[in-house]
This record gives structure tokens, C-alpha cells and sequence, in this order.
């Protein structure tokens, strides 16, 4: 792999986003930096690290899937190789908050942004952005928020922790050609209070208590409802409250 070493930028994404349309990037090209001043999250979010203690990353992915339909397992594989590389430095309790958030019992450790670029001739790109919080212990005015550094109270080698997400990914870019259901089922079990009553807020701003079942083929949160109905939420319409 190719590795893009940045001491500041404004984001790796759009770094990485600027670089692919301007040369033909290697596979799993990727752009570390140790500050981000306007650092992504979903639906706009912002991503806010303490400089030098975290990674921030992004990584050039290019023909990972075979049908463009199924894009959603990109995020799949991409949520899983993160808690599979977390799990080999023995990061207890982890999970994935539906549907990119990374978490370790209650706390926000990093979080996933995906922008795929789908050609005419039918061929996909990803740029994966990834924030991990490793090493940063002060986490004022963030209360659901951690690091693997602050819950195993020990520090980490951030290259290490890199290193190991990246094979991960390619394993499970590869395993997604021929195996995708076992990944998809994986994924789920992962899922974030799944099977517990939780309250949520709808885009209406109304409360209601629902049960996470799974996630649908097209990466939608089903939910239990308290009359039996399951219905399906987009980012948009829901929002745990926990």
C-alpha cells in the first residue's frame, strides 16, 4: 500500500477525493494526518481530534464490489475490519452504533465516512475516512466520547493500529466477493443495543421505543415498534437516544 504521511490538513477525504481525480491511484492508497482542522462526519458532522494523539485516516478503495446494489456491505466490511483489528489489542466490549460509529461499552471511539464515486462504465470508488481515537484521554464538553487509551489505560502505537486495520480491510474486501452473507450476519450481531428497548427520536423530533432487529440490504435500521410492526429508518429518520 501506498501511505500518504500529513502533518496538518483540512481533510484527509477531500485530500484523497482531490488526488484520485487528479492521478490514477494505487489500491488502498492511504493518507494519514496528525491534525484535521475540518475533519467529517456523517451528514455533516464535524470531527473534532486533539493533534497527534489520534488517527485520522483515509484510504483509496477501487472495484470492491462486483454489484454496485449491494454498496451498503461496503460500509459492512469496512465497520467489521475496524472492530476485528481493535479486537487483536484487546479493546473489551466493542460495537458498531448503526450505522459507521465505532464504540467500546457506551463510548464513541471513531467513526466512519464513506463517499462512493460510481463510474458510467459501472465501476466503484471509496474514499474511507476514519477517525479512531488511540491515544487522547481529555474528553471535556464530550461525555459519550473515549479512547482505547483511556478505557485500557495504556497508550498505543498509532502505526501499529493503522497497519492492522488496513490488512483487515483487505481481507474483507476480498471475503466480500464470495462470502458477504456471513460478513452481513457479523455485522448485526455487532449492532449497538440491538435487542434491547431503547428510546428513539423520529425526524419529527418524536420519542418512541422501538428494539433494533437487523439492518436491510440497502443499509436501513429495522426496528421493532411497540405495536409489532417493523419499520425501516434511513440516517435522516432516526436517532437513538441512549
Amino acid at each position: 500500500m501506498k501511505l500518504i504521511k500529513l502533518d496538518a490538513i483540512d481533510s484527509t477525504n477531500e485530500f484523497l477525493k482531490g488526488l484520485s481525480s487528479k492521478q490514477k491511484l494505487e489500491n488502498f492508497t492511504v493518507v494519514t494526518a496528525e491534525n484535521q482542522t475540518k475533519g467529517k462526519g456523517q451528514m455533516g458532522s464535524v470531527w473534532s481530534s486533539e493533534a497527534g494523539k489520534n488517527l485520522i485516516m483515509s484510504v483509496f478503495i477501487k472495484d470492491s464490489l462486483s454489484d454496485v446494489n449491494q454498496i451498503y456491505n461496503l460500509n459492512i466490511a469496512i465497520a467489521l475490519a475496524v472492530i476485528q483489528s481493535l479486537e487483536t489489542f484487546n479493546i473489551p466490549n466493542l460495537s458498531i452504533k448503526w450505522p459507521n460509529d465505532i464504540m467500546s461499552y457506551n463510548f464513541k471511539i471513531g467513526g466512519l465516512l464513506i463517499e462512493n464515486s460510481i463510474k458510467s462504465d459501472g465501476t466503484l470508488s471509496s474514499i474511507v475516512g476514519l477517525g479512531l481515537n488511540i491515544n487522547q484521554t481529555n474528553f471535556d464538553n464530550l461525555p459519550k466520547a473515549s479512547s482505547i487509551a483511556k478505557i485500557c489505560d495504556s497508550s498505543f502505537d498509532k502505526e501499529k493500529v493503522l497497519y492492522s486495520i488496513i490488512d483487515k480491510i483487505k481481507q474483507n474486501i476480498d471475503k466480500l466477493k464470495n462470502d458477504s452473507d456471513s460478513m452481513c450476519d457479523e455485522y448485526v450481531n455487532l449492532l449497538f443495543k440491538k435487542g434491547i428497548p431503547m428510546p428513539f427520536k423520529d425526524s419529527s423530533n418524536q420519542n418512541f421505543m422501538g428494539i433494533i432487529q437487523g439492518v436491510s440490504n440497502a443499509g436501513n435500521l429495522q426496528v421493532l415498534l411497540e405495536d409489532d410492526s417493523i419499520s425501516e429508518f434511513s440516517l435522516k429518520e432516526i436517532q437513538m437516544l441512549y
